[in-house]
């Protein structure tokens, strides 16, 4: 794999299980990335520290299964916006950065744009099992 160009963070090993389907997602999508844990590595700590896009996963694995994080993660003041996902949202969370990078990558944007095709097909054929739609 070549130089990453997306980095995903953790606090601990024990966001870990979240947090492998971003990498798993990105790698489907051959987009260059690393999975690091860095200590307690808050979002906002991040996005204040640079002007690349940042993406927060607030995790649920709080007293208050994440409803703090989630708080935490979108009370941003101004000036240092983290884009959230939902509690647990690591899939979302690489789709979310998939999106930014297809920005300026015409062959990503192609790949994303033929996965979310495949994607709606397979839902309007489950429909049709399911006898929901005709």
């Amino acid at each position: 794999m070549s130089e990453p160009i997306v980095a995903i963070l953790m606090g601990s090993e024990s966001d870990l299980e979240v947090m492998k389907p971003t990498a798993e997602v990105l790698a489907a999508f051959d987009v260059p990335h690393e999975l690091r844990i860095s200590s307690a590595h808050l979002a906002g700590v991040v996005a204040a520290a640079t002007t690349l896009p940042v993406v927060g996963v607030p995790l649920s694995n709080s007293p208050l299964k994440g409803g703090d994080a989630l708080h935490a993660v979108v009370q941003m003041p101004p000036g240092i916006p983290v884009a959230t996902v939902a509690i647990d949202g690591a899939r979302n969370a690489a789709y979310l950065a998939l999106e930014i990078l297809a920005l300026r990558d015409d062959a990503l944007a192609r790949r994303l744009t033929a996965w979310r095709e495949v994607e709606r097909r397979r839902l309007d054929e489950r429909n049709r099992t399911l006898g929901l739609v005709r």
